[in-house]
């Protein structure tokens, strides 16, 4: 059998097979009213088309766990009751496909407040400009200069922000998520704490190693006490920067050491599975990309921390991802742009490699 279309159990969760689909911003939701952050008829077709197709496991796009952690005005969030009761429907089809409803919690820290990619290709919107609103990082260090300043997070503020964690979690269950995963990379808030190239505080929550984790731990901490025993919890984690790999670069960022030790941190504390991915904290880093150009530091996690991983990043084959499995360098592997090309391709990988998947009855005939 296919080692792609093998179930995959984690505590008491068993999943249908390990093509994945990953996080991606759809841009789509209400920017304000009763019904601002939820989802539409939008991401329902969207969730829902890649869970006819066959993938075992969909994680939602970055959903906010308050309206400030949103990257745009017209992202998801799960911070009220409305959100929740438009999210049940999109569990319940995915469900009811055979998939696996996942969630992605996110604060986009001094990221946000931007306009969606199509428009002036995502320039940030100044606070008090139409729907913009202040961004907030770990220390007043704006991304890059087109980008707002960020309020630096007080000690009690972030503490708000661990609370707003814990409670969308709890929303995402009363949703009918069955995974949560708490999105740690690509440059938005709980990155920006790990990384020294963002974090120049100089209390309890930066400087040294423990103290830039300090927040992801509590985070960690904080929903894996609300999030059922028997249900599984990820963590998305940007391995590098991109920064200490390029001689000529001289900026000091995080690396794939500091992925590995804080792996074993993050597994002890109840996290069962990283999702590898990297780069965003840092403009301009020079990032080889390229296929399986992340694949290296999902290696290093499963291999060095004994966790298992996710692996991410221009998988676009059936049999790369087959070998990546058989190869023992990652556990699943996870499908962006390609399901966006092919909603189908778990299907169609299926077929290749002599796998099966559940078909919908409307689709048999295909």
């Amino acid at each position: 059998m296919s080692a792609l279309f093998e179930p995959y159990t984690l505590r008491s969760l068993t999943i249908p097979n390990r093509a994945w689909m990953a996080p991606m911003c759809q841009y789509s939701a209400a920017p304000e009213g009763e019904l601002v952050g939820a989802p539409t008829d939008w991401h329902l077709q969207h969730l829902g088309a890649r869970a006819a197709g066959g993938t075992g496991l969909i994680l939602t796009e970055a959903t906010a766990v308050t309206p400030e952690g949103r990257i745009s005005p017209y992202d998801l969030g799960i911070w009220n009751d409305a959100q929740v009761s438009a999210f049940r429907r999109i569990t319940g089809f995915l469900s009811a496909q055979g998939s696996v409803p996942g969630i992605q919690l996110a604060h986009a820290g001094r990221k946000a407040s931007t306009e969606r990619p199509w428009v002036e290709r995502g320039a940030p919107i100044a606070p008090g400009e139409g729907y913009g609103w202040q961004p907030v990082g770990p220390s007043r260090l704006a991304f890059d200069e087109h980008h707002h300043e960020p309020a630096e997070l007080s000690t009690d503020e972030i503490a708000d922000v661990v609370e707003a964690f814990a409670q969308a979690a709890r929303r995402s269950l009363d949703a009918g998520f069955r995974v949560a995963e708490i999105h740690g990379a690509h440059g938005y808030l709980i990155g920006e704490f790990l990384s020294p190239h963002s974090n120049h505080r100089t209390d309890g929550y930066g400087g040294t190693f423990e103290g830039r984790t300090r927040l992801a731990l509590e985070v960690v901490d904080a929903v894996r006490a609300v999030w059922p025993e028997e249900l599984p919890l990820f963590f998305r984690i940007s391995a590098t920067d991109w920064l200490s790999e390029n001689p000529e670069d001289g900026r000091e960022g995080w690396t794939g050491d500091d992925t590995v030790r804080l792996a074993k941190e993050l597994h002890r504390r109840g996290v069962d599975l990283l999702d590898v991915s990297s780069g965003g904290n840092a403009p301009r880093a020079s990032i080889p990309l390229g296929p399986n150009y992340q694949v290296p530091f999902a290696d290093r996690v499963r291999n060095e921390a004994g966790m298992p991983v996710a692996a991410v990043g221009l998988i676009t084959e059936p049999a790369q991802a087959e070998e990546l499995l058989t190869s023992g360098r990652a556990d699943a592997v996870l499908l962006g742009r390609e399901l966006l090309r092919d909603p189908s391709w778990a299907r169609r990988a299926a077929r290749a490699l002599g796998g099966e998947v559940r078909v919908p009855e409307q689709y048999a005939r295909s």
